[in-house]
């Protein structure tokens, strides 16, 4: 499948790239090139709808996963985030639909809920998002872009949202057994993306998260619908009496 990746340059881009590069043909949609240089790339900015429009010939599938500024307690931070998290993502779906791609994945966040999500159960997909800081609310106002588009324009678009990407490596040297954790390895994101590429149900909204053990997020309806579940483990840590 000939995929945009829409913000592919980014952290999550970045991680999940070479993943997803084994099996489809990607190109990166960014103001700054991919690291992996050998990937097809278009300079391109969110917000310019004929840069969108560009990109999309001979495109199957579109993949948003652009962040706005971190710098939310700035003007400009708010302006970021709105144009990033909610105007890009219509534009770009708007493209995508104009170019008569159907199939799409939204790279939300469980960010969509507010406070300490370690302190939180997650029953189901069902729980009304509740965040109000400017991040949370902004990626859940995406989220609902990508419903609107579902019912408008018939799209299948798949919201996965997602908790701290990581490297596997970083991942393993930090994760120990029996010790809940909602981060999750570059692989299994990058697994629910490829299955998410192929799911066609709407507007869907997936928990994707590194809790193994389903402590804190239940995800079964990931392991119904895309047949997705986290696979990485912690490796057992060794005492040194023994």
């Amino acid at each position: 499948m000939r995929v945009l990746v829409i913000g592919g340059s980014g952290h999550v881009g970045t991680l999940v790239a070479p993943f997803l590069a084994e099996q489809h043909t990607l190109r990166v949609y960014d103001k700054r090139q991919p690291q992996i240089e050998s990937l097809d790339y278009f300079e391109g900015d969110v917000t310019s709808y004929d840069d969108l429009v560009a990109a999309m010939p001979d495109m199957e599938a579109v993949i948003y996963m652009a962040m706005g500024s971190l710098n939310w307690d700035e003007p400009p931070g708010v302006v970021s985030a709105f144009d990033v998290n909610v105007k890009g993502v219509y534009l770009a779906l708007k493209a995508a639909h104009e170019a008569g791609i159907r199939q799409a994945v939204y790279t939300s966040s469980m960010s969509v809920y507010a406070g300490d999500l370690m302190a939180r159960t997650f029953a189901d997909e069902d729980l009304t998002p509740d965040a109000t800081g400017l991040y949370g609310f902004t990626k859940r106002l995406g989220e609902e872009v990508c419903r609107n588009a579902a019912r408008e324009w018939g799209m299948h678009v798949n919201a996965l949202r997602l908790c701290y990407p990581t490297a596997e490596a970083k991942w393993l040297a930090e994760t120990r057994v029996a010790v809940p954790t909602l981060a999750t390895t570059a692989g299994d994101v990058a697994r629910a993306i490829l299955a998410a590429l192929e799911y066609q149900g709407g507007f869907q909204a997936f928990t994707i998260s590194g809790d193994y053990e389903q402590k804190i997020m239940n995800m079964s309806k990931a392991k119904r619908l895309l047949g997705w579940e986290p696979l990485a483990r912690p490796v057992q840590q060794v005492s040194q009496e023994e």
